[in-house]
């Protein structure tokens, strides 16, 4: 009897433990594996990523603006110490980050602000190279208007280029290069001996704007090179490029959709650039392959039909895929956005996009090989603006090593963005852009 009274004890206390350890196991701390921040003009993010999803509650709190996030059954480890070094004194939002735990089983981090913001918190789920991910984005409670700065860089450009257009007058020959606001004089020219008299063509005296959009960014890196180059800092670094030669020219302004290291969805990339008026949107990538010997350089439109080839709509697709790998909130969308993406009654609008494929493919032969020689469609999402011609140039191969050298090198990058900026003269040559306001509105 005291023996099998023994065994009994002795089996209870053996499940006890086992179900404690158990119990224990599956509460166990989760820890953060890396904590990521990303600032710019338009929003600052922070991000943090595990093996599990984390559980969290986000308040504000007034005089002085901070805002805090409470993360449960986290483990306090070195990541989440180091938040605070990660804040950059030029980070428009974020003044510091204090972090500590706050009671048993949360950690708290104190984020005092410059300003008053509208933060957005949600969960990503794990994708490609990334596990479970925390996103904290911090935008300005008043948003940053692009609108105001370019309209007033617009208006010193066009009366500087009034100036020059009336010092033309006076000079001897026609001028080489396009443009169009120089031409906008309501003098008659005389009429060639011989010729018949014909009447003045007006010009639009204003400036042309173009929207220059490098891919990726932030959370997403884009396509990976052997040697380790990131196709996001390659093409931001090739984007800066043609920005400075589109402002080199009299009758042009340059605008980036991204500045610097930051993630942006592709929709709000559609949005900023209808947002400034652009009369272009020019998307710039590098190419990859699971194969390294592709190489050459490409240009993409968008397709009412859908794609001109398979590689074009491969292509496509994991272009598209850049919001899930770079963390878009699936809670927040814009309803009017939505509904102009739906709307591909844009013939017009894309067959100029093809035009002006054809004139920077026509470039860029000069510069490198062309993995396509004809200017492919498919449904590219960030080239939906129904109202801007749009493309999405293919640059090299940072998948292929010759051209992932070439594609770092600053020469090549410069021109690379020559062939881009000569594309867009040439195609202006031909298609004139149309009347509209001399500085973008709302």
């Amino acid at each position: 009897m005291t023996r099998y009274a023994s065994r009994e004890a002795f089996s209870t206390i053996f499940t006890l433990f086992f179900s404690l350890a158990f119990v224990s196991g599956a509460h166990a701390a989760i820890e953060i594996g890396s904590a990521r921040i990303w600032p710019s003009q338009d929003y600052t993010r922070l991000t943090l990523e595990s093996k599990e999803p984390i559980a969290h509650k986000l308040f504000t709190i007034k005089n002085p603006e901070r805002l805090v996030l409470d993360l449960e059954n986290v483990e306090f480890n070195t990541a989440l110490e180091n938040i605070s070094a990660k804040i950059a004194p030029s980070d428009p939002y974020i003044k510091q980050v204090r972090v500590g735990r706050f009671k048993p089983g949360v950690v708290r981090l104190v984020l005092d602000l410059k300003t008053e913001v509208k933060p957005q918190v949600f969960i990503l789920k794990p994708v490609a190279e990334y596990g479970h991910r925390l996103v904290l984005d911090i935008y300005p409670a008043q948003p940053v208007d692009p609108l105001l700065a370019l309209a007033l860089k617009q208006e010193n450009k066009l009366g500087a280029l009034n100036d020059n257009a009336a010092s033309a007058q006076n000079a001897d020959g026609p001028s080489a290069s396009f443009e169009p606001a120089a031409q906008a004089k309501n003098e008659e020219p005389r009429p060639a001996k011989g010729k018949q008299e014909k009447k003045p063509h007006q010009e639009v005296a204003r400036l042309i704007t173009i929207a220059i959009d490098p891919g990726h960014g932030g959370e997403d890196p884009g396509a990976r090179g052997r040697g380790g180059t990131r196709e996001k800092n390659v093409t931001l670094a090739i984007a800066r490029k043609v920005k400075a030669k589109v402002d080199e020219e009299p009758n042009m302004r340059g605008v980036l959709i991204r500045d610097s290291d930051y993630f942006i969805e592709l929709q709000e990339r559609v949005r900023k650039a209808q947002k400034i008026k652009a009369d272009l949107f020019i998307s710039i990538h590098a190419d990859a392959y699971n194969k390294p010997h592709a190489r050459g350089s490409s240009v993409f439109a968008l397709s009412e039909r859908g794609a001109t080839s398979a590689a074009a709509r491969w292509l496509a697709n994991k272009e598209n895929e850049s919001d899930l790998i770079g963390g878009v909130n699936l809670d927040v969308r814009d309803p009017y956005l939505k509904q102009t993406l739906l709307d591909l009654a844009q013939t017009a609008t894309i067959n100029d996009s093809v035009k002006l494929g054809k004139a920077v493919l026509s470039e860029l032969g000069s510069v490198n090989n062309l993995h396509r020689h004809s200017v492919e469609q498919a449904g590219f999402a960030v080239l939906k603006a129904p109202d801007i011609p749009s493309i999405l140039v293919e640059t090299a191969f940072i998948s292929n090593p010759e051209e992932e050298i070439r594609l770092k090198e600053e020469s090549y990058q410069n021109k690379i963005a020559d062939a881009i900026v000569g594309g867009i003269k040439r195609y202006f040559a031909k298609n004139p852009p149309l009347a509209k306001s001399k500085v973008a509105q709302n």
